[in-house]
């Protein structure tokens, strides 16, 4: 069930979600308080689990991993123990960043980060093929990134 936020709450995680390194008296002086009643509702968001955790985005051409691919995934079957096995196997795997079970044509989608096509057809070959409950995969190349951020709308 969603949290009830008022106008300062939104205000707050918006510059929050745009530089999450902010001072406190920064972001108070940017939403209008002062900052003991700021740092006490950015208290109270952690709290509540509105904020979930403070992260560094990073560049990944600059550390080798500038490639995105997505792949679907197709199940052997539908039961609770084959996704069970495939939810196990694809949170041990680095290069899988997201994944997503599907409903509609895949049971899922997952969006791997490598440095190049040739790091994917390996990666591909040596872990993503040889996950048991995996029948078929299909990848799909992105040839531009129009737009990727990490800023939910308020």
């Amino acid at each position: 069930m969603p949290i009830k936020l008022d106008r300062i709450d939104r205000h707050i995680l918006q510059v929050l979600q745009r530089d999450g390194k902010i001072a406190n008296n920064e972001l108070a002086k940017e939403v209008g308080l002062s900052p003991s009643p700021c740092l006490r509702r950015v208290k109270l968001l952690e709290e509540a689990g509105v904020i979930k955790r403070y992260v560094a985005v990073l560049d990944g051409g600059k550390i080798g991993a500038g490639l995105s691919l997505f792949a679907r995934i197709w199940f052997k079957a539908q039961d609770a123990q084959t996704v069970n096995s495939f939810v196990r196997e694809i949170k041990e795997m680095p290069e899988v960043v997201e994944c997503y079970l599907m409903a509609g044509e895949c049971d899922a989608l997952i969006r791997i980060v490598t440095e190049d096509l040739a790091s994917y057809r390996k990666f591909h070959a040596n872990y993503l093929t040889q996950i048991s409950s995996v029948q078929s995969i299909k990848t799909d190349v992105p040839m531009e990134t129009v737009k990727m951020t990490y800023a939910l709308p308020l």
